[in-house]
C-alpha cells in the first residue's frame, strides 16, 4: 500500500514527539489542487477516523481516508534535507504528469 523510508520514519517520529496535541500518527490525504490537479496533504492526528486505513511502517502509523486510498496505492514517502530546503518527497507509480516541485500530480 504505502512505504516509508527510514528518513521519513525518523522525521515523522520527530514531529510526533514534538506535537503538543498528543499525535499518534500521520494523516496522508490527496485532494484537488496544485498545478497538476491533485496534491498531497499531511497532518498529525491523535487517532484514525472510522473509514481510515491504518498502515504501520517502522512503528509509525499512517492514516489514509477512503477517498485517498487508490491514489496513494504503491507510494513511497521519503524525507529529504538539502540546501534548497527539507520536506517529504512522494514517489507515486500511479502519478501521471507530476509537477516539477513534486507536490502535485494527475492520476
Amino acid at each position: 500500500m504505502l512505504t516509508l523510508t527510514d528518513n521519513a520514519i525518523k522525521a515523522i517520529n520527530r514531529f510526533i514527539a514534538s506535537s503538543e496535541k498528543g499525535a499518534t500518527g500521520l494523516r496522508i490525504a490527496v485532494s484537488d489542487g496544485g498545478c497538476s490537479g491533485l496534491q498531497y496533504g499531511l497532518k498529525l492526528e491523535q487517532e484514525p477516523k472510522v473509514d481510515d486505513r491504518v498502515v504501520e511502517s517502522g512503528g509509525v502509523k499512517v492514516f489514509i481516508d477512503l477517498a485517498s486510498q487508490a491514489a496513494i496505492e504503491g507510494v513511497t514517502v521519503d524525507f529529504v534535507e538539502s540546501m534548497e530546503g527539507s520536506g517529504f518527497k512522494f514517489t507515486n507509480p500511479n502519478a501521471k504528469n507530476p509537477c516539477s516541485c513534486g507536490k502535485s500530480f494527475s492520476a
